[in-house]
C-alpha cells in the first residue's frame, strides 16, 4: 500500500481504480477501527500509510469510501483500491519511434503523438511511451509508488499530443518532480473548443475531483472541500464563429484539468467524447453544415488538445529550457478546414 504521490496531482491522464486487497470480515468480528484492522492484516503497511490511503479515498467497505476511524463489524467486504493494476508486470523495452526534441544524461524532451498511452496499465502493457523509453534508455529512474512509471514526472492523456519531459536520472526525477509540485514549470496548450467565450482572456478556478457518477471523468466542485484546487488561464487565439482556438496555461496540473474546466465553462473541447464535445453543439441544422462537422470529426478523431510549449529548469545545469512544438497534422488540418469554411460564408 502506498501513500498518494504528490506528483500524481500534476498528471493529465485518465486512470481507473483497481482492487489491490480484499477482505471479508468474519461473522463474529467485533467492532474495530478499520485502520487498526488493516494494520493487522496487511504486511509492511504502517498505520499512518493506511490512514493516508483512507484520506485519499482508497479504502472502501461494501463499495463505499470510508475514513480511517470507520468501525467495521461482521460480514463486511473491505477493499483497498489504487490507480494502477495490482499485479507486477515486467516492463518490456520496445523499439517504438519517438520524436525526441532534446536528450542528455538527465532529461529527455519529446513530442508525444496522439493515440500513444504514456505508461503501462490494465489492457496496455505494451506499445506505451514507457516501453519506448525503456528501449531508449538503459536505466530509467524508478518512482517509489509504481514501477510501471519509470522516469515520469507528468503525463498527457492518450489522445493529447505534445511536449513532455522525462527524467533520465534519479536526481533529475526528484528535481523535476519538485518543479511540477512547486509550479515553477511553464506549460501552454492549444485547445479548440465549442462556442465563443465572451472575453478574450480569463481564468477558470474550480476544484477538480473524480465524478461520483463516472470515475473515468473529472468534475468541478466550485465550492466546499471536495476535489483539489485547480486553476486554468486562457486567451483567445482565433475565433471561427461556432468554435474557438484557445491558448491555455496551467497554473496547476490536475487530471483532465483543461478538458473538465472547459466543459464547466460551457465550451467543451471539440470532439471530446468523455466531456460532451463529440456532438454538434453549435451551428446550423443545414445538412451541409452537419456533414462538415462529421468530416471535421473524421479529420481529427480525438479531442483537439495539444501541449504546445514546456519550460523548466535543467536539474543539473540550472539553465532554463524552453521547448515549442508545431501543431500535429490532424489539428493543423482541422483549423485550416474551419478557416476555409468560415471564409466561404
Amino acid at each position: 500500500m502506498t501513500e498518494d504521490n504528490q506528483v500524481d496531482n500534476h498528471f493529465e491522464d485518465e486512470e481507473e481504480l483497481y482492487v489491490h486487497h480484499r477482505f471479508v470480515t468474519d461473522p463474529g468480528q467485533q467492532s474495530l477501527r478499520i485502520d487498526k484492522y488493516l494494520t493487522i492484516h496487511l504486511k509492511n503497511a504502517s498505520r499512518n500509510k493506511i490512514q493516508q490511503a483512507a484520506k485519499a479515498g482508497s479504502i472502501r467497505v461494501d463499495g463505499k469510501e470510508v475514513k480511517q476511524n470507520f468501525r467495521i463489524k461482521g460480514n463486511e467486504t473491505i477493499e483497498v483500491v489504487l490507480a494502477y493494476p495490482p499485479r507486477d508486470k515486467e516492463l518490456v523495452p520496445q523499439d517504438i519511434p519517438l520524436n525526441i526534441l532534446h536528450r542528455d544524461p538527465d532529461v529527455v524532451v519529446l513530442n508525444k503523438e496522439a493515440g500513444m498511452v504514456v505508461h503501462p496499465g490494465y489492457g496496455n502493457f505494451s506499445g506505451t511511451l514507457v516501453n519506448a523509453l525503456a528501449f531508449l534508455l538503459n536505466d530509467l529512474p524508478q518512482p517509489d509508488d509504481n514501477p510501471l512509471r519509470p522516469g515520469l514526472v507528468h503525463r498527457l492523456d492518450k489522445n493529447t499530443s505534445g511536449i513532455m519531459v522525462v527524467a533520465a536520472s534519479e536526481y533529475a526525477m526528484t528535481h523535476l518532480a519538485k518543479q511540477f509540485f512547486d509550479r515553477t514549470t511553464d506549460r501552454t496548450y492549444l485547445a479548440l473548443v465549442w462556442g465563443e467565450p465572451e472575453e478574450d482572456s480569463g481564468t477558470i478556478t474550480g476544484n477538480l475531483g473524480r465524478s461520483p457518477k463516472n470515475r473515468k471523468v473529472m468534475t468541478v466542485f466550485p465550492e466546499g472541500d471536495l476535489g483539489k484546487h485547480a486553476v486554468t488561464h486562457y486567451k483567445v487565439v482565433e475565433r471561427f464563429g461556432y468554435v474557438t482556438l484557445l491558448e491555455c496555461k496551467l497554473e496547476t496540473g490536475r487530471t483532465h484539468q483543461i478538458r473538465a474546466h472547459m466543459q464547466y465553462m460551457g465550451h467543451p473541447l471539440f470532439n471530446d467524447p468523455e466531456y460532451g464535445g463529440d456532438k454538434m453543439l453549435k451551428g446550423t441544422r443545414f445538412a451541409k453544415y452537419e456533414q462538415f462537422i462529421r468530416n471535421c470529426f473524421t479529420l481529427c478523431p480525438r479531442h483537439a488538445l495539444h501541449a504546445k510549449t514546456l519550460a523548466f529548469t535543467h536539474p543539473v545545469s540550472g539553465k532554463r529550457m524552453t521547448f515549442d512544438s508545431d501543431l500535429p497534422e490532424d489539428m493543423a488540418g482541422l483549423l485550416e478546414k474551419w478557416r476555409r469554411y468560415i471564409g466561404s460564408q
